[in-house]
């Protein structure tokens, strides 16, 4: 009797999801998944999913009911393979989100997308490692699982017996299903809103000899500009000082110091270089709508 009623209830809370799950269709095809987050229209699903679309571009989204609307491209970001959209509908279901830090190796979830154009299939599985690993954009971390995946799930919301958001999916690896934990997704989408911590200056990147790399694809970005009174400026940051790391992380570029900004509170340490001396900066960081 106890397994019907937890049947029952994994089934109820399906079919509350499939609600929060759209069609996100790139080039006039069917080409993954999003899902709907938070109350104000916003989608989120994976940079590659919408990489024929430009930023403040369009692209077609299939709502739960079978309504084709138009969604805005608000961001887009490699380093975490994510894209938020906008629908002008705000009145949207939107999907529970839960804490991925609270994730334990064997737990129970769920993946909702639309494998080869099915649309709202759903898959089972546990949670069979959680880690860090390296791509085309950098580092990330991500939940594995052994759910179920093929194109068209990526986008689509990882979901735990609670019916919470606890990653979007992303991609196979080695046979397992790779899912950007919520968290991250939720600090790099808050990121994107018309309020963001900002520097204050102009970059330009720059490739570091071996002896400063921790890894490959590890970047430097040389500061070309600051911005008078801002939150650089006030730190000390010179025109020709080399950003190597933030927040305790090495850079991949520009994608990556704009994702650790947007998971940042009031202030973030940057490792800078200064005529072949590094140290640490410690900046306080103001909010305005630029992002570096």
């Amino acid at each position: 009797m106890a397994l019907e009623d937890a049947s029952s209830a994994g089934s109820r809370m399906v079919e509350r999801a499939l609600k929060s799950v759209v069609q996100v269709q790139s080039r006039g095809r069917g080409s993954g998944a999003g899902v709907i987050w938070g109350a104000d229209g916003h989608v989120l699903t994976n940079h590659h999913v919408v990489a024929g679309g430009r930023r403040g571009g369009k692209v077609r989204v299939i709502l739960h009911d079978d309504r084709a609307v138009d969604a805005e491209v608000l961001r887009r970001g490699r380093n975490l393979d994510l894209a938020l959209l906008r629908i002008e509908d705000g009145d949207l279901p939107a999907v529970p989100v839960g804490n991925s830090d609270e994730l334990r190796v064997g737990e129970l979830v769920y993946a909702i997308g639309h494998p080869w154009g099915r649309l709202g299939a759903v898959t089972a599985g546990i949670v069979s490692g959680l880690g860090e690993v390296r791509g085309p954009g950098g580092r990330a971390r991500y939940v594995q699982s052994d759910v179920a995946l093929a194109p068209g799930n990526s986008g689509g919301p990882l979901l735990n017996a609670r019916g919470e958001v606890v990653g979007i999916n992303a991609m196979i690896f080695g046979g397992l299903a790779l899912a950007i934990p919520s968290n991250a997704a939720g600090a790099w989408a808050a990121g994107a809103g018309g309020r963001r911590p900002h520097l204050g200056v102009a970059l330009v990147p720059a490739e570091l000899p071996a002896s400063l790399r921790r890894g490959d694809g590890e970047a430097g970005l040389v500061i070309a500009a600051v911005e008078r009174g801002s939150p650089a400026d006030r730190a000390g940051l010179l025109v020709g000082d080399v950003l190597l790391g933030v927040a305790g992380e090495p850079l991949d570029g520009f994608e990556s110091l704009l994702d650790a900004l947007a998971r940042a509170g009031d202030s973030v340490r940057l490792r800078v270089m200064r005529g072949g001396k590094i140290s640490s900066v410690d900046v306080n960081l103001g909010a305005s709508g630029r992002a570096a």
